[in-house]
């Protein structure tokens, strides 16, 4: 099968990383927006706010979020994640992609 005939469509990886307590909050913006996929993973690592080692449960601990999304969608993510900048440990980033998708991005 040639590249041409494949299902690729432009899309927007969206890679949130924050700390656990914004979990919920952040699960509900993607909702909101209409993702209608994610994937959630417990994240370890060291920044400006310090060591984040998951050492105690709900404590200390980071979680990462990926989905893949359009364009505008990632604005209107990026915009809503504004908020919980200034109060919590909190990154996200964006990369253009190529999705193989069954479906449509949103």
């Amino acid at each position: 099968m040639s590249s041409s005939s494949l299902p690729i469509k432009p899309a927007v990886l969206v890679v949130i990383i924050g700390e656990t307590v914004l979990q919920d909050r952040m699960i509900k913006l993607l909702q909101e927006l209409g993702v209608t996929g994610y994937t959630l993973s417990q994240a370890q690592g060291a920044g400006r706010h310090g060591n984040r080692q998951g050492d105690m449960v709900g404590y200390n601990t980071n979680i990462e979020i990926k989905t893949v999304v359009s364009q505008e969608v990632s604005e209107a993510i990026f915009s809503g994640l504004v908020e919980y900048q200034a109060n919590h440990a909190l990154i996200a980033f964006r990369q253009n992609v190529e999705a193989l998708t069954g479906f449509e991005i949103i």
